[in-house]
């Protein structure tokens, strides 16, 4: 079964940056949508941000203008670069597929991203 691999989390300062990256482990055809969930101490999972097979991107208002999603067709790799980082951006990050024919949902292990103030 394909898995998905998050990188390039871990403690930034306030105002810094970072880049997350997320890699399947095997082939996923038919993609829909990738996106970036976040999931805060106490709180709900919540989207961040999501890219479809036609290169529409769509932002949590909480990070419009602040993170970019972008993706790597060849490789179906994600990426999210989070610019001008804040405390309450503290949480573990989820990358997720949505393909169809079958409609699956793939859901990476979660990684942890601290913003210090």
């Amino acid at each position: 079964q394909v898995q998905l691999v998050e990188s390039g989390g871990g403690l930034v300062q306030a105002g810094g940056s970072m880049t997350l990256s997320c890699a399947p482990s095997g082939s996923i055809n038919n993609i829909v949508t990738m996106s970036w969930y976040r999931q805060a101490p106490g709180k709900q999972r919540e989207l961040v941000a999501s890219i479809t097979s036609g290169y529409n991107r769509n932002y949590a208002e909480a990070v419009k203008g602040r993170f970019t999603i972008s993706r790597d067709n060849a490789k179906n790799t994600l990426f999210l670069q989070m610019n001008s980082l804040k405390p309450e951006d503290t949480g573990n990050y989820y990358c997720n597929i949505l393909r169809n024919w079958p409609r699956l949902d793939y859901w990476g292990r979660g990684i942890a991203v601290t913003v210090s103030s």
